[in-house]
């Protein structure tokens, strides 16, 4: 059984009978074996697996628990345990309440918010600071969301960001209009998940008997308040201090910090025994990170006794020395590719190590850069996949019809609604089928100047543009034509979306519609629009070659994905495993390049941490923007505590190309790697007067 593979302080902390217990696990302590132990303590005494609920960061980590749950107990009891993460189980119970709920992607609703926020106007303000672009302030809107509970939105914008206070009301004002679309559409982002499983918890018994929370120091204040709403018998939560890396998502390390200050009976938990690490590599992990202020006292034990090797510093004269050496040591390591990992802090340190590897024909898979399901060709045909069974997802619309030259995110909802309008709520008659005494099916758009509202819809447009394009004669008299800011491009990117779904009507095999968007007119338009980007060099001019492989590129996504959609029978169910399930699938085989967060929770017999140069790791653009040197340093402990065996750290002097000199990290000095000089001195003397 789990508690039998426990060890002392995880089996006290898995069977406690505190009603609040907050577990401190260090890196490679075996915080998911307590909690699979927990779990299976709580079954022990009783309690229906139904009334358990697991909380974690990834439906990965969920999964993982709830499968090794289920090798005691058996599928059927595991699979009634309600586990995963904070947004999909705030989902699952808003469904129940609400059916039409529509949950939208971060890309698409800043899509949603773009179209309203571009018919604002800031020139009139006369200010001298320059106000926020659409894209940036959907972000600071959705940071909002996650850090402020009591606040409005214009009176935050006022006190943390002072000088954009001339601004705060026009963009308090676009906000109440994106909430009032997302409430009329139905959609939902994932921060609405989470507020409106609060309200329900506020008023529902949820039944639950414990709530267990895995990686409880990354929570943000939405998440620790939902905890709250809650108000569970009994409270489980695991994590480290340490390990808090997310603030710049809003994660509060101060949440994990007062646990014993909010629940003044509760139990603490160290586990120090590490599994993971050996000595020399837990030690320089421990040296650094103890420059940091401790919030629970903690003293870690290395279980591992065989022979170990020291951690070592490479040092090189020049930028591309080092990622051409490093990819030529793994090149001749005897460890096997996939236990080795290449952990960067910046997305530029891996260009460099992944060239290098391609050179000596080593394969590696990239955590960090854009993902299959994640590229826009791929998205672009799952957009037209969703409106073919989903006309209402207005945000699929917009989202394609960004791709038409000239056509904002504004423009292309004025369409869709004018689209609407003529098909009497369905955009696909008002398509086909429009109603011929609507003259005018655009919205007139409203003047107000003091919340930057513009009105720059004057008159429509004549057809007759149009008239040596070759579009049909029936689509030629819809009024959606008369929008004057359609171009002869764009009308044409409008006609063969008009063709494309006359081709898909009756059409039943998911592999046939994703094969025929694939080789419609439009979708190579999309094909041509994209790599050309992707080829666009300097001067303006496009890299033929380049442009072609990009078509090839996405010519073999096309044909991977009709693949994917082979085993599909249904639309539904195709279009849920593409869009819901992508996240966790993974690509690519060979060495491991991470970012520090993506490496998180993983670990490797043999790791590089690249770079490690002050400006560089730590990070101190990003400092300057928010975060702090403590929050960095727990990004240097959580990257080399991902090493099991072999840890190399390396840095150079000099880059060639930026001509830049480099001085080494402060955590190379910290770990006494490198000894203490005058730039280290400089760096103490500079962060105490940054302190002051």
């Amino acid at each position: 059984m789990p508690l039998s593979r426990l060890n002392e302080e995880q089996y006290a902390a898995a069977t406690s009978k505190d009603p609040q217990n907050l577990i401190i696990a260090s890196a490679g302590t075996g915080k998911t074996s307590t909690i699979v132990g927990r779990i299976a303590h709580l079954l022990e005494q009783g309690v229906e697996p139904a009334q358990i609920l697991l909380l974690t960061f990834t439906n990965k980590s969920a999964a993982e628990m709830v499968s090794r749950v289920a090798e005691f107990f058996g599928k059927d009891i595991a699979s009634k345990i309600d586990a995963g993460t904070f947004h999909a189980v705030s989902y699952r119970w808003l469904k129940k309440h609400d059916k039409k709920v529509v949950l939208k992607q971060q890309r698409e609703l800043k899509t949603l918010f773009r179209s309203v926020f571009e018919k604002r106007s800031f020139g009139h303000i006369g200010a001298e600071i320059t106000p926020y672009g659409g894209n940036y302030l959907y972000d600071v809107y959705s940071f909002y969301q996650n850090t402020e509970l009591n606040t409005h939105f214009e009176d935050w914008i006022k006190f943390k960001f002072p000088e954009h206070e001339l601004f705060a009301m026009i963009y308090a004002d676009i906000v109440d209009e994106f909430e009032a679309l997302k409430k009329e559409y139905g959609f939902v982002n994932f921060n609405d998940l989470l507020l409106n499983f609060r309200d329900i918890c506020k008023t529902k018994e949820l039944g639950y008997k414990e709530v267990l929370v895995d990686e409880y120091q990354d929570t943000n204040a939405l998440q620790g308040t939902l905890i709250d709403a809650m108000n569970p018998p009994s409270l489980f939560c695991v994590g480290d201090y340490d390990q808090s890396i997310y603030a710049f998502n809003g994660a509060d390390i101060s949440i994990i910090g007062t646990f014993s200050t909010k629940f003044p009976s509760a139990k603490v938990h160290t586990l120090t025994k590490n599994y993971r690490s050996t000595i020399p590599i837990l030690s320089l992990a421990s040296k650094v990170i103890e420059h940091n202020e401790r919030i629970y006292p903690k003293k870690l034990e290395v279980t591992r006794v065989h022979e170990s090797h020291p951690p070592k510093l490479l040092a090189y004269d020049e930028l591309f020395d080092q990622y051409h050496d490093i990819a030529f040591k793994i090149s001749n390591s005897q460890t096997p590719r996939d236990e080795i990992a290449v952990i960067f802090r910046n997305n530029s340190s891996a260009d460099g190590i992944e060239v290098g590897l391609r050179e000596l024909g080593i394969t590696c898979k990239r955590k960090g850069g854009t993902s299959f399901f994640d590229s826009r060709e791929v998205k672009a045909v799952l957009d037209f996949y969703t409106l073919l069974i989903n006309e209402s997802d207005m945000m699929a619309f917009i989202h394609l019809f960004e791709f038409a030259r000239g056509v904002g995110s504004a423009v292309a909802k004025e369409l869709y609604i004018a689209l609407k309008t003529l098909g009497h709520g369905s955009i696909f008659y008002g398509l086909y089928a429009p109603d011929e005494t609507i003259s005018n099916p655009f919205e007139k758009r409203k003047l107000n100047q003091q919340l930057g509202l513009f009105d720059d819809f004057l008159e429509l447009g004549s057809v007759g543009k149009f008239a040596k394009c070759g579009f049909e004669d029936k689509f030629m008299k819809n009024p959606i034509l008369k929008h004057p800011k359609l171009t002869k491009e764009n009308a044409t990117f409008l006609h063969d979306f008009y063709l494309l779904y006359r081709d898909l009507k009756g059409v039943r095999e998911p592999r046939a519609i994703v094969s025929k968007i694939a080789k419609s007119e439009i979708y190579k338009y999309i094909s041509e629009h994209l790599s050309s980007r992707r080829a666009l060099l300097k001067d303006g001019t496009i890299d033929e070659k380049q442009k072609s492989e990009s078509l090839s590129n996405i010519a073999r996504k096309m044909v991977l994905l009709e693949e994917l959609s082979k085993p599909y029978s249904e639309h539904e169910r195709f279009l849920n495993a593409m869009i819901l399930g992508s996240s966790d699938l993974t690509q690519g085989e060979g060495v491991n390049l991470l970012s520090v967060h993506a490496s998180k929770g993983l670990e490797y017999k043999e790791v590089y941490i690249v770079d490690l140069m002050d400006g560089r790791f730590p990070n101190r653009k990003l400092m300057h923007r928010g975060g702090s040197l403590d929050e960095e340093r727990r990004l240097f402990y959580v990257a080399v505590t991902r090493a099991k065996d072999i840890l190399y750290l390396s840095y150079a002097k000099y880059d060639k190309i930026k001509k830049l000199n480099f001085v080494p990290s402060q955590f190379l000095y910290e770990a006494s790697l490198v000894p203490k000089d005058e730039a280290f001195r400089a760096m103490v003397l500079k962060e105490e007067d940054n302190e002051e």
